[in-house]
């Protein structure tokens, strides 16, 4: 599954095969257990997403949510976009030398954390990362990188 069109979070697990529904519904869990206050989990371009809701703040550069982290099941592996990761060096850093230490290969795009099974996502780092940035200075990060 490369895109849902799932209007909620129950419709988007109930579409997977149920060993697929279980590394994301455990990816889903970690993120939520370490996810500072203020974001909300919604449907977002076919995947799950931690967003800043419009309420909050509507100044994004599309008229979307600002999204923070989001999570899909792809064909081959599993996606967890990390945009904190994107924004600051030192999060990258961090998250290229834990997988380092842990002999693991990192395969990761700008944002996106891809991995076969649970077993090739560092769920403590990942945890670490994900409560490392309120909505606060996720807003400055993004108004940051606005400017110029």
């Amino acid at each position: 599954m490369a895109s849902s069109a799932a209007k909620t979070v129950a419709a988007y697990l109930a579409e997977l095969a149920p060993e697929r529904r279980a590394v994301v519904a455990a990816v889903r869990d970690l993120v939520k257990a370490h996810l500072p206050p203020g974001y909300v989990e919604e449907m977002s371009y076919g995947m799950i997403a931690w967003n800043i809701p419009l309420a909050r703040y509507p100044k994004t550069y599309n008229g979307q949510p600002l999204c923070y982290a989001a999570l899909a099941a792809q064909k081959n592996a599993y996606s967890l976009y990390l945009n904190c990761v994107y924004a600051d060096s030192e999060r990258e850093r961090r998250l290229r030398e834990a997988y380092a230490r842990a002999g693991l290969k990192l395969d990761m795009g700008k944002s996106c954390l891809r991995f076969k099974s649970l077993d090739g996502l560092l769920s403590d780092e990942v945890g670490t990362i994900i409560a490392s940035t309120s909505v606060e200075q996720y807003i400055a990060m993004y108004e940051a990188s606005r400017k110029g």
